[in-house]
Protein backbone atom coordinates (compact mmCIF):
# COMPACT_ATOMS: atom_id res chain seq x y z
CA UNK A 1 0.00 0.00 0.00
CA UNK A 2 1.61 3.36 -0.87
CA UNK A 3 2.41 5.74 2.08
CA UNK A 4 -0.03 8.24 3.01
CA UNK A 5 -2.83 7.07 1.08
CA UNK A 6 -6.27 5.93 2.97
CA UNK A 7 -7.99 3.46 1.31
CA UNK A 8 -12.23 2.40 2.33
CA UNK A 9 -12.10 -0.07 4.64
CA UNK A 10 -14.22 -3.09 4.96
CA UNK A 11 -18.13 -3.17 6.07
CA UNK A 12 -16.11 -5.35 9.22
CA UNK A 13 -14.17 -2.38 9.99
CA UNK A 14 -17.37 -0.37 10.12
CA UNK A 15 -18.14 -2.20 13.71
CA UNK A 16 -14.92 0.13 15.25
CA UNK A 17 -14.06 3.49 13.98
CA UNK A 18 -16.59 4.20 11.57
CA UNK A 19 -15.02 7.65 9.55
CA UNK A 20 -11.52 6.67 8.55
CA UNK A 21 -10.70 7.56 4.74
CA UNK A 22 -13.47 9.04 5.24
CA UNK A 23 -15.15 7.74 8.81
CA UNK A 24 -15.72 9.21 12.14
CA UNK A 25 -16.25 7.64 15.69
CA UNK A 26 -19.49 9.00 16.68
CA UNK A 27 -18.84 9.37 20.55
CA UNK A 28 -16.02 11.78 19.74
CA UNK A 29 -18.44 14.72 18.06
CA UNK A 30 -21.12 14.79 21.33
CA UNK A 31 -24.29 16.29 20.22
CA UNK A 32 -24.25 15.62 16.51
CA UNK A 33 -25.78 12.50 15.13
CA UNK A 34 -24.33 10.20 12.09
CA UNK A 35 -24.60 7.65 9.89
CA UNK A 36 -22.58 5.79 7.51
CA UNK A 37 -22.62 3.07 5.17
CA UNK A 38 -20.16 1.29 2.55
CA UNK A 39 -21.84 2.85 -0.12
CA UNK A 40 -21.60 6.58 1.36
CA UNK A 41 -17.76 6.87 1.25
CA UNK A 42 -16.45 8.98 -1.19
CA UNK A 43 -14.71 7.38 -3.87
CA UNK A 44 -12.60 11.04 -3.73
CA UNK A 45 -11.08 10.01 -0.60
CA UNK A 46 -10.03 6.61 -1.86
CA UNK A 47 -6.94 4.99 -3.39
CA UNK A 48 -8.28 5.19 -6.81
CA UNK A 49 -7.59 8.99 -7.19
CA UNK A 50 -4.05 8.10 -7.12
CA UNK A 51 -4.96 6.00 -10.51
CA UNK A 52 -6.12 8.58 -13.28
CA UNK A 53 -6.60 5.55 -15.63
CA UNK A 54 -9.24 4.32 -13.93
CA UNK A 55 -13.18 5.93 -14.13
CA UNK A 56 -14.46 8.67 -11.96
CA UNK A 57 -17.78 10.16 -11.70
CA UNK A 58 -17.98 13.51 -11.62
CA UNK A 59 -17.92 15.19 -8.23
CA UNK A 60 -21.52 17.09 -6.97
CA UNK A 61 -20.11 20.36 -5.82
CA UNK A 62 -21.77 22.68 -3.15
CA UNK A 63 -20.31 26.55 -2.60
CA UNK A 64 -21.13 27.94 0.49
CA UNK A 65 -20.64 31.91 0.34
CA UNK A 66 -21.09 31.83 -3.38
CA UNK A 67 -22.26 35.17 -3.98
CA UNK A 68 -18.56 37.10 -2.60
CA UNK A 69 -15.80 37.46 -4.61
CA UNK A 70 -14.47 34.08 -5.57
CA UNK A 71 -17.30 31.95 -5.65
CA UNK A 72 -19.51 32.80 -9.04
CA UNK A 73 -16.40 32.19 -10.88
CA UNK A 74 -15.09 29.58 -9.54
CA UNK A 75 -18.59 27.76 -9.72
CA UNK A 76 -18.74 28.62 -13.79
CA UNK A 77 -15.27 26.91 -14.05
CA UNK A 78 -16.44 23.88 -12.33
CA UNK A 79 -19.64 24.00 -14.54
CA UNK A 80 -17.50 23.92 -17.90
CA UNK A 81 -15.66 20.79 -16.57
CA UNK A 82 -18.52 18.71 -14.71
CA UNK A 83 -21.87 20.10 -15.67
CA UNK A 84 -23.96 22.84 -14.79
CA UNK A 85 -26.49 20.60 -12.56
CA UNK A 86 -23.45 19.31 -10.46
CA UNK A 87 -22.48 22.29 -9.43
CA UNK A 88 -24.78 24.29 -6.49
CA UNK A 89 -23.95 27.65 -5.36
CA UNK A 90 -25.77 29.04 -2.00
CA UNK A 91 -25.50 31.83 -0.21
CA UNK A 92 -27.60 34.02 2.41
CA UNK A 93 -28.68 36.79 -0.20
CA UNK A 94 -30.89 37.26 -3.10
CA UNK A 95 -28.81 36.32 -6.32
CA UNK A 96 -28.61 38.84 -9.65
CA UNK A 97 -30.75 37.78 -12.10
CA UNK A 98 -28.00 36.01 -14.57
CA UNK A 99 -26.47 34.52 -11.22
CA UNK A 100 -29.68 32.51 -10.94
CA UNK A 101 -30.37 31.94 -14.65
CA UNK A 102 -27.08 30.25 -15.18
CA UNK A 103 -26.90 27.53 -12.87
CA UNK A 104 -28.47 25.83 -9.45
CA UNK A 105 -28.65 28.31 -6.58
CA UNK A 106 -29.69 27.56 -3.05
CA UNK A 107 -30.06 29.38 0.44
CA UNK A 108 -27.56 28.26 2.71
CA UNK A 109 -27.13 29.78 5.91
CA UNK A 110 -23.69 28.17 7.46
CA UNK A 111 -24.86 28.75 10.91
CA UNK A 112 -28.39 26.41 10.78
CA UNK A 113 -26.44 23.28 10.59
CA UNK A 114 -29.57 20.81 9.77
CA UNK A 115 -30.54 22.47 7.04
CA UNK A 116 -26.86 22.51 5.28
CA UNK A 117 -27.03 18.82 6.09
CA UNK A 118 -30.53 18.47 4.43
CA UNK A 119 -28.80 20.23 1.22
CA UNK A 120 -25.47 18.04 1.70
CA UNK A 121 -27.88 14.59 1.31
CA UNK A 122 -30.45 15.51 -0.62
CA UNK A 123 -28.28 16.88 -3.62
CA UNK A 124 -25.71 14.03 -2.91
CA UNK A 125 -22.68 16.59 -2.43
CA UNK A 126 -19.05 14.85 -2.85
CA UNK A 127 -17.01 18.20 -3.16
CA UNK A 128 -18.14 20.96 -0.40
CA UNK A 129 -16.01 24.45 -1.13
CA UNK A 130 -16.42 26.62 1.96
CA UNK A 131 -16.31 30.59 1.10
CA UNK A 132 -18.60 32.11 3.86
CA UNK A 133 -16.32 34.17 5.75
CA UNK A 134 -16.29 37.89 6.98
CA UNK A 135 -12.91 39.16 5.62
CA UNK A 136 -9.89 41.17 7.78
CA UNK A 137 -11.58 44.85 8.34
CA UNK A 138 -15.17 44.11 8.58
CA UNK A 139 -14.02 40.98 10.84
CA UNK A 140 -12.37 43.95 13.38
CA UNK A 141 -15.60 45.93 12.98
CA UNK A 142 -17.87 43.55 14.39
CA UNK A 143 -15.74 40.29 16.00
CA UNK A 144 -18.93 38.50 17.44
CA UNK A 145 -20.21 38.42 14.04
CA UNK A 146 -16.83 37.09 12.58
CA UNK A 147 -16.65 34.96 15.43
CA UNK A 148 -19.84 33.29 14.48
CA UNK A 149 -19.64 33.08 10.63
CA UNK A 150 -15.63 32.54 10.88
CA UNK A 151 -15.83 29.66 13.38
CA UNK A 152 -19.20 28.12 14.38
CA UNK A 153 -19.64 28.00 10.41
CA UNK A 154 -16.54 26.25 9.84
CA UNK A 155 -16.98 23.96 12.74
CA UNK A 156 -20.99 22.70 11.32
CA UNK A 157 -19.12 22.68 7.43
CA UNK A 158 -16.04 20.43 9.60
CA UNK A 159 -18.77 18.13 10.81
CA UNK A 160 -20.67 17.96 7.89
CA UNK A 161 -17.84 17.01 5.67
CA UNK A 162 -16.73 13.94 8.41
CA UNK A 163 -19.92 12.53 8.16
CA UNK A 164 -20.62 12.40 4.43
CA UNK A 165 -17.22 11.57 3.45
CA UNK A 166 -16.75 14.69 1.21
CA UNK A 167 -14.14 16.26 -0.15
CA UNK A 168 -13.79 19.41 1.74
CA UNK A 169 -11.51 23.06 0.62
CA UNK A 170 -11.45 26.35 2.97
CA UNK A 171 -9.79 28.18 1.68
CA UNK A 172 -7.06 30.04 4.04
CA UNK A 173 -5.49 33.72 4.01
CA UNK A 174 -2.14 35.83 3.33
CA UNK A 175 -3.88 36.84 7.04
CA UNK A 176 -2.90 33.32 8.58
CA UNK A 177 0.40 35.54 9.50
CA UNK A 178 1.29 37.43 11.76
CA UNK A 179 4.22 40.12 12.74
CA UNK A 180 6.17 37.72 14.04
CA UNK A 181 5.77 35.02 11.11
CA UNK A 182 8.66 35.31 8.13
CA UNK A 183 7.83 37.93 5.74
CA UNK A 184 10.05 37.69 2.84
CA UNK A 185 9.15 35.20 2.09
CA UNK A 186 6.62 33.14 4.17
CA UNK A 187 7.08 29.67 4.33
CA UNK A 188 4.03 26.68 4.85
CA UNK A 189 5.25 26.09 7.84
CA UNK A 190 6.41 28.95 10.40
CA UNK A 191 5.15 30.97 13.43
CA UNK A 192 1.67 32.07 13.23
CA UNK A 193 0.26 34.19 15.33
CA UNK A 194 -1.67 36.35 13.66
CA UNK A 195 -3.54 39.69 15.19
CA UNK A 196 -7.02 39.60 13.27
CA UNK A 197 -10.22 37.79 14.41
CA UNK A 198 -10.75 36.71 10.49
CA UNK A 199 -6.70 35.64 10.62
CA UNK A 200 -6.92 33.58 14.38
CA UNK A 201 -10.10 31.95 12.61
CA UNK A 202 -8.31 30.86 9.37
CA UNK A 203 -5.11 28.97 11.80
CA UNK A 204 -8.32 27.75 13.62
CA UNK A 205 -9.21 26.12 10.27
CA UNK A 206 -6.01 25.16 9.23
CA UNK A 207 -4.97 23.31 12.30
CA UNK A 208 -8.72 22.01 12.58
CA UNK A 209 -8.94 20.91 9.16
CA UNK A 210 -5.47 18.93 9.43
CA UNK A 211 -6.21 17.61 12.69
CA UNK A 212 -9.23 15.67 11.41
CA UNK A 213 -7.54 14.82 8.32
CA UNK A 214 -4.65 12.72 10.29
CA UNK A 215 -7.19 11.76 13.02
CA UNK A 216 -10.28 10.79 11.52
CA UNK A 217 -8.93 10.74 7.46
CA UNK A 218 -10.81 13.82 6.42
CA UNK A 219 -10.07 14.58 2.65
CA UNK A 220 -9.63 18.18 4.02
CA UNK A 221 -7.39 20.52 1.79
CA UNK A 222 -6.34 24.38 1.99
CA UNK A 223 -5.04 27.19 0.06
CA UNK A 224 -3.53 30.58 1.87
CA UNK A 225 -4.67 33.22 -0.81
CA UNK A 226 -2.96 36.30 -1.63
CA UNK A 227 -5.27 39.08 -2.43
CA UNK A 228 -7.09 38.32 -4.82
CA UNK A 229 -7.77 41.02 -7.68
CA UNK A 230 -10.98 41.01 -9.94
CA UNK A 231 -13.13 42.93 -12.55
CA UNK A 232 -16.47 41.15 -11.81
CA UNK A 233 -16.92 41.99 -7.88
CA UNK A 234 -16.86 45.00 -5.38
CA UNK A 235 -14.38 44.99 -2.31
CA UNK A 236 -15.57 43.27 -0.02
CA UNK A 237 -13.98 44.74 2.86
CA UNK A 238 -10.55 43.73 2.93
CA UNK A 239 -6.69 44.68 3.56
CA UNK A 240 -5.97 44.75 0.38
CA UNK A 241 -9.46 45.94 -1.40
CA UNK A 242 -7.61 48.67 -2.58
CA UNK A 243 -5.66 46.76 -5.49
CA UNK A 244 -9.22 46.50 -7.08
CA UNK A 245 -10.71 49.93 -6.54
CA UNK A 246 -7.75 51.45 -7.77
CA UNK A 247 -8.56 50.46 -11.59
CA UNK A 248 -12.22 51.32 -11.04
CA UNK A 249 -11.32 54.96 -9.71
CA UNK A 250 -8.98 54.74 -12.48
CA UNK A 251 -11.39 54.46 -15.12
CA UNK A 252 -14.24 56.62 -13.40
CA UNK A 253 -12.65 59.53 -11.65
CA UNK A 254 -9.37 59.16 -12.76
CA UNK A 255 -8.31 59.82 -8.99
CA UNK A 256 -7.84 57.08 -6.37
CA UNK A 257 -6.97 57.42 -2.50
CA UNK A 258 -4.99 54.87 -1.18
CA UNK A 259 -5.33 53.76 2.70
CA UNK A 260 -2.24 52.22 2.91
CA UNK A 261 0.76 53.69 2.59
CA UNK A 262 2.88 54.00 -1.15
CA UNK A 263 5.73 51.30 0.13
CA UNK A 264 3.26 48.58 1.73
CA UNK A 265 4.20 45.55 -0.74
CA UNK A 266 1.57 42.27 -0.25
CA UNK A 267 1.11 39.13 -2.56
CA UNK A 268 -1.06 39.46 -4.95
CA UNK A 269 -3.18 37.42 -7.59
CA UNK A 270 -5.15 37.82 -10.77
CA UNK A 271 -8.88 36.09 -9.68
CA UNK A 272 -8.46 33.78 -12.84
CA UNK A 273 -5.55 32.21 -11.29
CA UNK A 274 -7.37 32.03 -7.81
CA UNK A 275 -10.07 30.22 -9.39
CA UNK A 276 -7.80 27.48 -11.87
CA UNK A 277 -5.37 26.92 -8.39
CA UNK A 278 -8.12 25.90 -6.48
CA UNK A 279 -9.40 23.63 -8.80
CA UNK A 280 -6.16 21.91 -9.58
CA UNK A 281 -5.60 21.17 -6.43
CA UNK A 282 -9.29 19.93 -5.94
CA UNK A 283 -8.45 17.57 -8.46
CA UNK A 284 -4.79 16.92 -7.48
CA UNK A 285 -4.54 13.39 -6.28
CA UNK A 286 -4.86 12.80 -2.35
CA UNK A 287 -1.16 10.63 -2.74
CA UNK A 288 0.67 13.59 -4.25
CA UNK A 289 0.05 16.08 -1.20
CA UNK A 290 2.32 16.66 1.14
CA UNK A 291 0.53 18.96 3.23
CA UNK A 292 -2.98 19.56 3.32
CA UNK A 293 -2.56 23.95 3.33
CA UNK A 294 -0.26 25.24 0.89
CA UNK A 295 0.64 28.61 -0.03
CA UNK A 296 -0.17 30.10 -3.58
CA UNK A 297 2.03 33.27 -4.87
CA UNK A 298 1.69 34.79 -8.45
CA UNK A 299 3.41 38.75 -7.57
CA UNK A 300 3.92 41.13 -4.86
CA UNK A 301 3.70 44.76 -5.40
CA UNK A 302 2.77 47.80 -3.86
CA UNK A 303 0.72 50.65 -4.53
CA UNK A 304 3.24 52.56 -6.05
CA UNK A 305 4.49 49.93 -8.51
CA UNK A 306 0.05 48.70 -9.43
CA UNK A 307 -0.13 52.79 -10.06
CA UNK A 308 2.94 53.13 -12.26
CA UNK A 309 1.80 50.39 -14.42
CA UNK A 310 -1.83 52.28 -14.75
CA UNK A 311 -0.33 54.97 -15.90
CA UNK A 312 1.06 53.29 -18.80
CA UNK A 313 -2.51 52.95 -20.22
CA UNK A 314 -4.04 55.97 -18.11
CA UNK A 315 -1.04 58.83 -17.76
CA UNK A 316 -3.71 61.28 -16.40
CA UNK A 317 -4.14 58.82 -13.18
CA UNK A 318 -3.69 60.79 -9.63
CA UNK A 319 -3.16 58.75 -6.69
CA UNK A 320 -3.13 60.62 -3.28
CA UNK A 321 -2.30 58.07 -0.04
CA UNK A 322 -4.27 58.19 3.56
CA UNK A 323 -3.14 55.57 5.55
CA UNK A 324 -5.82 54.69 7.50
CA UNK A 325 -4.31 52.61 10.59
CA UNK A 326 -6.17 49.76 11.14
CA UNK A 327 -5.46 48.82 7.49
CA UNK A 328 -2.39 49.71 7.68
CA UNK A 329 -1.37 48.08 11.00
CA UNK A 330 -2.89 44.79 9.23
CA UNK A 331 -1.04 45.02 6.49
CA UNK A 332 2.66 45.40 8.06
CA UNK A 333 2.09 42.26 9.66
CA UNK A 334 1.63 40.55 6.63
CA UNK A 335 4.49 38.74 4.32
CA UNK A 336 5.24 40.81 1.71
CA UNK A 337 5.82 37.12 -0.75
CA UNK A 338 4.87 33.75 -0.03
CA UNK A 339 6.90 30.95 -0.77
CA UNK A 340 5.09 28.31 -2.89
CA UNK A 341 7.89 26.00 -3.86
CA UNK A 342 5.12 22.84 -1.91
CA UNK A 343 2.80 23.91 -4.54
CA UNK A 344 4.51 24.37 -7.30
CA UNK A 345 6.67 20.43 -6.59
CA UNK A 346 3.75 18.73 -5.40
CA UNK A 347 0.73 19.27 -7.98
CA UNK A 348 2.59 21.59 -10.60
CA UNK A 349 0.73 25.35 -9.67
CA UNK A 350 2.04 27.48 -11.92
CA UNK A 351 0.47 31.36 -12.45
CA UNK A 352 -0.25 32.81 -15.51
CA UNK A 353 -0.52 36.24 -14.57
CA UNK A 354 2.16 38.87 -13.53
CA UNK A 355 1.47 42.39 -13.17
CA UNK A 356 2.05 43.63 -16.31
CA UNK A 357 -0.61 41.14 -17.71
CA UNK A 358 -3.13 42.04 -14.71
CA UNK A 359 -3.17 45.63 -15.30
CA UNK A 360 -4.30 45.60 -18.79
CA UNK A 361 -7.11 42.41 -18.57
CA UNK A 362 -8.52 44.29 -14.90
CA UNK A 363 -8.34 47.62 -17.56
CA UNK A 364 -10.00 46.30 -20.65
CA UNK A 365 -12.97 44.51 -18.13
CA UNK A 366 -13.67 46.92 -16.25
CA UNK A 367 -14.11 49.82 -19.52
CA UNK A 368 -15.71 46.93 -21.15
CA UNK A 369 -18.26 47.03 -18.12
CA UNK A 370 -18.54 50.60 -17.61
CA UNK A 371 -19.24 51.03 -21.59
CA UNK A 372 -22.09 48.07 -20.78
CA UNK A 373 -24.31 49.70 -18.27
CA UNK A 374 -23.88 53.02 -19.80
CA UNK A 375 -21.18 54.51 -17.21
CA UNK A 376 -18.61 57.17 -18.41
CA UNK A 377 -14.87 56.13 -19.18
CA UNK A 378 -12.69 58.17 -17.76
Amino acid sequence: MQSGVRVCVSTAALLAPFCRGCRSRARSLPGRSFSCSPRQTSRWNSQETCNPALPRDNPRVLITGGLGQLGVGLAQMLRKQYGTENVILSDIKKPPPHVFSSGPFVYADVLDYKHLRELIVNNRITWLVHYSALLSAVGEANVALARKINITGLHNVLDLALENCLRLFVPSTIGAFGPSSPRDPAPDLCVQRPRTIYGVSKVHGELMGEYLHHKYGLDFRCLRYPGVISANTQPGGGTTDYAVQIFHDALSTGHHECYLRPDTRLPMMHISDCHRATVEFMQAPECQLSLRTYNIAAMSFTPEEVAKEIRKHLPHLKVTYNPDSVRQTIADSWPVRFDDSNARRDWGWAPDFALEELVADMLSSIRDKRTNEGLSVS
